[in-house]
C-alpha cells in the first residue's frame, strides 16, 4: 500500500467516525499530502471529493494533462480527474460526481472560505459541514521518514546559503542588499523558493521579531539577525543566527549567552509524551531567571513541514503532547528597544531519545570582522 492510500484511508476512517458520507478537501497542501498531486489553482478551484471507496479530483482544465500523467487518469488512489472551465459552477461538478444522497459533508474549516461553504450547502441540501480540518493537520504532524529526509535536505540548502551569504556582509551594506544576495543564492544552489520573506535586521531592528528589512546598514559594535529558510521538494527549512559585527559590549554578550541558554534548555526538555508547554516553559524560566522576561514577547516555536508555519502551536499553554515525528522549531528571543536582539532557532524532530536537531549551523557567538 502506497503512503497515499494509506494517508487517504485514515482520512476516511475519521469520515465514519464524523458521520460524514463524503469529504471534500479544498487545500492545496492537503491535496498534495494525500495524493502527492500539488498543484498551485491560484484563483480557480481544486477540490479533492472522497466518498466510500471513491478519489475524484477536481482542478482547473489547463491542470489536468499535468494530473493524468503523474497520477494517471484511474488508477487504486484517484478514480477520476475532473477538469473544470472557468465557465463551469465547480460545485455542481462535484455534485455531479458524488454518489447517493449527502447529508454530511467534512471540509477543512480553517480553509474553506464562507463563501465557498454556502456554494457547497447550495447544491447538497439539506447537509450540515463538519470540520475534518484538524485531523489532517495531526496526520501532517507525524511525519515519515521520508519527509524528515526531505525537511534535513532543506536545512542543509538553507545553512549553505547563510554561510556563503555572511561572506557578503561589509561595511554600510543594507539590510535588504543582504536579503538579495541570500535569496540570489538560495535559488543558485537549488532552492524551490524561498521558505518566507528572508530577513535580515541589523542594529536595533534586531530588536523587531518581525522587523522588515529596508535600507538600515551593517554597523560595528550591534547585533546582526538572519532569518531564512528554504523550500526544495515540496518541504522547508526555518533557521535563524544572530551575529555582533565588530567587538560586542557585555550587554550584548549576556543576552546572546542567555538565548543560547535558553534554547538548549527548551532542546532537552523535548520528550516524547510530555506537554508541548513545557518546551516553552523551560526557555522562558532561564530568561526570566536573567531579567529579560518581558522582552520575550512570542511563542518558543511552531510546526514545520510542507509548511513553514504549521500544527502545533508551541507555547507555554499548550498541553497537548509531543509525538514521535513531529518536527517544530525552537526559537527563543530577547527584544531590547533600542538596543536589539537576539533570537536562536533550530528545526526539531521529536524521537524515541528526544530531540533531534536537523539544523546544524554553530551556534556560539561570531564576530564578523567588515
Amino acid at each position: 500500500m502506497s503512503i497515499y492510500l494509506e494517508r487517504l484511508n485514515r482520512v476516511r476512517e475519521e469520515l465514519q467516525s464524523l458521520g460524514a458520507e463524503a469529504a471534500l478537501i479544498t487545500s492545496p497542501l492537503s491535496v498534495a499530502y494525500l495524493t502527492g498531486f500539488m498543484c498551485d489553482p491560484h484563483e480557480r478551484f481544486l477540490g479533492l471529493l472522497l466518498q466510500d471507496n471513491k478519489a475524484v479530483l477536481f482542478l482547473p482544465s489547463l491542470e489536468k494533462e499535468k494530473a493524468e500523467s503523474e497520477l494517471g487518469s484511474t488508477d487504486t488512489l484517484i478514480q477520476e480527474i475532473v477538469g473544470i472551465q472557468d465557465t463551469d459552477n465547480p460545485y455542481t461538478k462535484v455534485k455531479q460526481n458524488s454518489r447517493a444522497a449527502v447529508r454530511c459533508i467534512a471540509v477543512e474549516k480553517e480553509y474553506i472560505k464562507l463563501s465557498q461553504a454556502e456554494q457547497l450547502s447550495s447544491v447538497f441540501e439539506n447537509s450540515t459541514l463538519v470540520n475534518v480540518g484538524g485531523f489532517i493537520s495531526k496526520l501532517r504532524n507525524r511525519k515519515s521518514a521520508d519527509e524528515i529526509l526531505k525537511i534535513k535536505a532543506a536545512a542543509e540548502l538553507v545553512e549553505e546559503v547563510l554561510a556563503e551569504g555572511l561572506k557578503k556582509v561589509k561595511a554600510d551594506i543594507t539590510e535588504i542588499e543582504l536579503v538579495a544576495e541570500l535569496e540570489y543564492i538560495m535559488k543558485k544552489k537549488g532552492a524551490d523558493a524561498p521558505a518566507f520573506d528572508t530577513m535580515v535586521l541589523a542594529g536595533a531592528n534586531s530588536a523587531l521579531p518581525h522587523g522588515v528589512p529596508g535600507k538600515t546598514q551593517v554597523k560595528q559594535g550591534e547585533f546582526l539577525l538572519f532569518d531564512l529558510g528554504v523550500f526544495k521538494d515540496g518541504y522547508c527549512s526555518d533557521i535563524t543566527r544572530t551575529f555582533v559585527i565588530g567587538e560586542s559590549s557585555t550587554k550584548l554578550e549576556h543576552m546572546y549567552d542567555t538565548v543560547l541558554a535558553a534554547e538548549e534548555a527548551a532542546i532537552r526538555a523535548v520528550q516524547i509524551g510530555r506537554p508541548l508547554a513545557e518546551v516553552d516553559r523551560a526557555a522562558r524560566d532561564i530568561i526570566e531567571g536573567a531579567g529579560y522576561g518581558q522582552y520575550f514577547t512570542h511563542r518558543i516555536g511552531h510546526g514545520l513541514g510542507m509548511e513553514v508555519h504549521e500544527y502545533p502551536s508551541v507555547h507555554g499553554a499548550n498541553e497537548e503532547v509531543m509525538e514521535a515525528g513531529a518536527v517544530f522549531t525552537i526559537e527563543p528571543g530577547i527584544y531590547v528597544p533600542g538596543v536589539g536582539g537576539v533570537r536562536i532557532e533550530d528545526d526539531i524532530h521529536v524521537t524515541n531519545y528526544g530531540a533531534e536537531v536537523l539544523t546544524s549551523f554553530p551556534k556560539t557567538l561570531t564576530r564578523l570582522d567588515i
